[in-house]
């Protein structure tokens, strides 16, 4: 469609998955959260790098409240050293009704570190804690869908809590089926293939 940017269908709460062909080393075989997209920018969290960090050792009072495995995840290349955290809400709950957190969509929320997490946690199914973001400048993210590097897709909350020992990308893939569902066949490395 004539004049339709091609991040229109980005909102906050898709998915971007990286194409098999993004060979970026931030970005390969990842699935990125959409927070925040607007006309002056996009802003997510890579959902599939967990570090080696324990969330634990950088925000003790949290540590014990993440999900499993209790790490810090690597939200993306950019402000690598602020923290982001993501909650998946318990049935029931808004983020309107539930303090210290900011709506993104439906029962996924941000959460403000500066919460008491005790308070917080019995109203989450569960919380993961990211390192850095994925940002992207105003028309960036439009030129990169038009490459093809990203596909854009429906989350689920249960993605944010997805456990690394899954192939989230492979599994997000996979849920849209064909023919998106094939790239999930994708080697990566087609000197493998």
């Amino acid at each position: 469609m004539a004049g339709v940017p091609a991040d229109a269908e980005v909102e906050p709460g898709t998915l971007l998955v990286a194409a098999p062909t993004m060979f970026d080393p931030n970005f390969k075989r990842t699935v990125v959260f959409v927070i925040d997209h607007r006309a002056e920018g996009t802003l997510g969290v890579v959902l599939n790098r967990p570090s080696d960090v324990p969330v634990h050792d950088v925000l003790p009072g949290w540590g014990g409240h993440v999900a499993q495995p209790q790490s810090v995840f690597v939200g993306g290349p950019v402000e690598k050293k602020t923290a982001l955290c993501l909650a998946a809400l318990r049935t029931g709950e808004t983020a309107a009704s539930v303090p210290g957190v900011i709506a993104v969509r439906g029962p996924v929320a941000l959460v403000d570190l500066d919460t008491d997490p005790d308070v917080l946690v019995p109203k989450v199914r569960g919380v993961r804690v990211f390192a850095g973001y994925a940002g992207w400048d105003s028309g960036q993210l439009a030129s990169e869908i038009e490459r093809e590097d990203w596909v854009i897709v429906p989350a689920l909350p249960s993605d944010i809590l997805a456990s690394p020992d899954h192939d989230l990308w492979g599994q997000v893939l996979r849920r849209q089926g064909v023919p998106l569902a094939l790239l999930a066949t994708h080697p990566g490395d087609l000197q493998r293939n």
